[in-house]
């Protein structure tokens, strides 16, 4: 069964986040909520979440890595050098590394677009640095994911799944959920 791991720093966007924890497991997979700095995690609007394990904590394997966007959850994320870290190893062992709305720029200061395609809310496209941004609702190159904002989770979420499980297991849920 493949596992993912959702990093959610105060800040977060509660429906990037949630969506992403909700899709993942209809398709079977093992998902882990991991609070950077606490477990009850405030998100970007006031909704509070508590996450499974700190990040500190987890020293688990897992087949991805997911970030929801956010402000200013997004800049928590990219201050956190041992998330940054976790992100290089993750990409360097070939991972899903996926990010959504403003945190593909996250991926971006872990050093891991160079090259890339990449999608990110707009108007952030000068912080993905060395990518090629592109303004598709979903982007995948390699085991890269990466999304555009709140009104493309679903879409991002079932690409993940699509990665994840396989494209018969994401269709079953996109019937499921009739998107």
């Amino acid at each position: 069964m493949s596992s993912a791991i959702i990093v959610l720093a105060d800040g977060f966007e509660e429906i990037e986040a949630v969506t992403c924890i909700d899709i993942l497991r209809r398709a079977g997979i093992d998902v882990f909520t991991l609070g950077l700095n606490s477990l009850e995690v405030r998100g970007a609007r006031d909704i509070y979440v508590k996450a499974d394990m700190l990040f500190s904590d987890f020293n688990g394997s897992f087949d991805a890595i997911v970030l929801p966007g956010g402000m200013p959850g997004t800049d928590n994320l990219a201050k956190s050098q041992p998330l940054l870290e976790l992100i290089k190893d993750a990409n360097q062992k070939e991972k899903i590394c996926a990010a959504i709305c403003a945190a593909p720029t996250v991926l971006a200061k872990a050093g891991i677009l160079g090259g890339k395609k990449a999608a990110c809310y707009p108007g952030l496209e000068d912080r993905l640095t060395d990518a090629l941004p592109l303004t598709e609702p979903v982007v995948t190159d390699g085991n890269i994911i990466t999304s555009r904002a709140v009104g493309t989770t679903i879409p991002f979420a079932l690409k993940l799944v699509e990665a994840l499980a396989g494209e018969d297991v994401a269709n079953k849920i996109r019937s499921a959920i009739l998107s």
